[in-house]
């Protein structure tokens, strides 16, 4: 049976809870962070960390995030070159503003993400399993969401070049605000919802995933 429109379930994505003093601290390999502002300016090694109630802002060509744990963080306009934050857990994370090269989110676990007004030339969700992300206002060059796992995520005035939907699992997955040039896999949109123009624009591969020739 075919979902009906109005089922579909918005993000409900919180902002992160921080408290109106934060300590200025250095990052670290392998360490615990409370309530902390992070000036970052060089590489910033953050493995296998967790981080509450904290906020990062500043330069570096690489934060490594790789196995930490973020609940109640913000990432302010950061202009980072490589962000690899794979097998993370997230929750209750705001990243805004800023660019990032490559944003590594693959086989992380996600729990309210934001994501505004960021510029980022590689995501990727691989293997991810979010639940509740919001991303608006983001231009992303390259989207990959490969195998991933994904409940109430909605686009608002947001753009990419190229997204891969290979093996995609999508429920509540609102893609109406994503203005994209090309679905690789068009049948792994099962269980998001298109604009009808989007669904026009996307009739051939449509078609062609369905194994339908198209002739005039």
């Amino acid at each position: 049976m075919a979902r009906r429109s109005d089922d579909l379930r918005p993000p409900l994505v919180s902002a992160p809870d921080l408290p109106e003093r934060l300590d200025a601290a250095q990052p670290r390999r392998s360490t615990d962070l409370i309530a902390s502002r992070i000036e970052l300016d060089g590489n910033a090694d953050l493995a296998h960390s967790t981080l509450e109630q904290c906020v990062l802002t500043g330069t570096a060509d690489t934060l490594d995030l790789r196995g930490a744990t973020l609940m109640d963080v913000e990432l302010r306009e950061l202009r980072i070159a490589d962000l690899p934050a794979r097998s993370a857990n997230l929750r209750r994370v705001r990243i805004s503003g800023g660019r990032i090269g490559t944003l590594d989110l693959s086989d992380a676990r996600i729990g309210e993400l934001e994501l505004h007004g960021v510029r980022i030339d590689y995501l990727t969700l691989a293997a991810a399993k979010a639940v509740d992300v919001r991303i608006g206002s983001c231009q992303i060059t390259a989207l990959d969401l490969p195998g991933a796992t994904l409940t109430r995520l909605a686009f608002t005035d947001s753009r990419s070049d190229e997204v891969d939907t290979r093996g995609l699992r999508a429920e509540h997955v609102d893609l109406r605000g994503l203005d994209a040039l090309s679905f690789l896999d068009v049948a792994s949109l099962r269980g998001t919802t298109l604009t009808f123009r989007q669904a026009e624009l996307l009739a051939p591969a449509f078609a062609a995933a369905a194994g339908i020739a198209l002739r005039d």
